[in-house]
């Protein structure tokens, strides 16, 4: 069985369902009746469970304090009402653990030292890792995918694929003019499917229920399918056939 590293910042996703019938008397907002709530690991926690998921031995490098996500959700129209993000940023990773990810191998706490066939970057941007810290990664180890929220600049070279939504491929337009990462750069479009090396790869379309955590679904299932087959055009379809599972479910989910 291969196994994979995933390191970054996680979460607890918590959903909370409900019904709204009414304005507030004393205000024009609408007042909220939970009666169901989910909850479920977030973040690079998500992608580990959806490595896991897909027949895969995964280990973890991940904060220890709690960032936490609440939405709260009419059941009736699913549509969201409100986020509140609690403890929105955590401690960055001990130089002593991140310092011993070489080679692909990695010596975590109450384990020997493990190798691996892969190495997931999942960035959140909530403090876990700096630009220093995804640069050491890529260019101590080989097949590093990542996926960041940060401004892109010289420290994502040498990543193996890099993996990023629309929304941040036209933030970082510029940084892409003049560099070659482009060409290993998988551009996520929701139902238009996703873009790589300026070709379009479609996806089927689905009823979507929810979009949370899509993403880290799609860098499981890109990853996982890419250290099976080392063809990234197959691991791009597959982990799009992954997403369309999630996407019908609620809550962030796994396949």
């Amino acid at each position: 069985m291969s196994s994979i590293l995933i390191i970054g910042d996680s979460c607890k996703d918590v959903f909370v369902y409900g019904e709204i019938s009414r304005l507030s008397p004393e205000a024009p907002v609408p007042v909220f009746n939970p009666i169901e709530k989910k909850v479920n690991d977030g973040m690079a926690r998500n992608v580990a469970n959806n490595v896991e998921a897909l027949d895969t031995t995964i280990y973890t490098i991940t904060n220890k304090n709690s960032i936490k996500k609440v939405r709260y959700v009419d059941k009736k129209s699913n549509q969201l009402v409100l986020r509140v993000d609690e403890h929105d940023y955590c401690d960055r990773i001990d130089w002593d653990v991140l310092r011993k990810v070489q080679y692909n191998k990695c010596s975590l706490p109450m384990s020997d030292v493990v190798g691996v066939d892969a190495i997931i970057v999942s960035d959140y941007c909530k403090g876990f890792l700096h630009e220093d810290d995804i640069q050491f990664i890529c260019q101590a180890n080989d097949n590093v995918f990542v996926d960041t929220k940060k401004k892109l600049g010289d420290w994502i070279d040498d990543c193996t694929y890099l993996k990023i939504n629309s929304l941040e491929y036209a933030e970082n337009k510029e940084f892409f003019k003049d560099n070659d990462v482009f060409k290993k750069t998988i551009v996520t479009k929701g139902n238009e499917g996703c873009l790589f090396q300026d070709k379009i790869y479609p996806t089927e379309d689905v009823q979507v229920k929810d979009i949370s955590g899509a993403g880290d679904t799609f860098l499981a299932g890109l990853t996982v399918e890419y250290v099976r087959s080392n063809d990234i055009v197959k691991a791009i379809d597959f982990a799009q056939e992954c997403t369309k599972i999630v996407v019908q479910k609620h809550g962030v989910s796994t396949v």
